[in-house]
């Protein structure tokens, strides 16, 4: 896998109209243990960052300055934005158009949401404490308050942490089955583990999301193509999960 190269590998969901895409490590110019297209500053050197969001924003048709993005805390606050900058929270909603929504993550879950009738997008950072937390439902939510209908949206479930993988505490694993989920707990001799992505899809479908509109990448961000927190003991880049309405055409 090369980690200095113009080519990026970005996964698509195959139901979502709106510009988008999850990142892989494949592509951009950082290097060592950001090798690849690391677009997280906080340990890399931001030269090399800021290539990597370049490359990402010009594939999609959005300038640098597009972003939207946040200062992830682990909560279910969702922010709806009219332009680019820096949040805190850990979702965006925008109907705005030529704003790109920006969620980075290196287990955790990235959800990307698109109503096309009603043009309206959504992306969410969803760990455990924010699939806990129904982020997703609050991210719906969010959508339908700029006038998004749950039945006409699309959602994707990109890649991150896989239950096989994920190993959590028992007291954990109680708490998902005390809020409902108990069904994507996945009971081990050695210790429960969860199944984040298939409970994002519950939470999605219980706010009311058809299951025929919801996608899941069904890959692991313990592979090689992507950056794992849990995997590299902590030092490690980020991957980005990006959408947004399509810049207006200027003459």
């Amino acid at each position: 896998m090369p980690g200095d190269t113009t080519h990026l590998m970005l996964l698509r969901a195959p139901h979502l109209t709106a510009p988008h895409a999850f990142t892989t490590r494949v592509g951009g110019v950082s290097v060592g243990a950001f090798r690849g297209l690391n677009l997280d500053d906080r340990q890399d050197d931001p030269g090399a960052v800021a290539e990597n969001r370049a490359r990402l924003a010009g594939t999609l048709g959005f300038g640098t300055s597009a972003y939207a993005r946040l200062d992830q805390v682990h909560g279910t606050r969702v922010v709806t934005v009219d332009a680019p900058g820096v949040w805190q929270g850990d979702a965006l909603v925008t109907a705005t158009p030529g704003v790109l929504l920006a969620i980075g993550t290196a287990d955790c879950y990235p959800l990307l949401l698109h109503d096309d009738r009603a043009g309206v997008v959504g992306a969410a950072h969803a760990g455990w404490k924010g699939t806990l937390g129904r982020i997703a439902h609050e991210t719906v939510r969010a959508m339908t308050a700029l006038g998004a209908d749950p039945a006409h949206i699309h959602a994707a479930v990109g890649p991150g942490i896989c239950g096989e993988r994920y190993g959590v505490r028992a007291d954990l694993a109680r708490q998902f089955a005390d809020a409902g989920l108990g069904d994507h707990v996945i009971e081990r001799p050695e210790q429960p583990h969860l199944d984040l992505a298939g409970a994002n899809r519950a939470v999605l479908e219980g706010a009311g999301v058809p299951a025929a509109n919801i996608w899941v990448s069904g890959r692991c961000s313990t592979e090689s193509d992507f950056y794992s927190y849990r995997r590299d003991a902590g030092v490690t880049g980020r991957m980005w999960a990006v959408i947004g309405l399509r810049p207006p055409v200027t003459a």
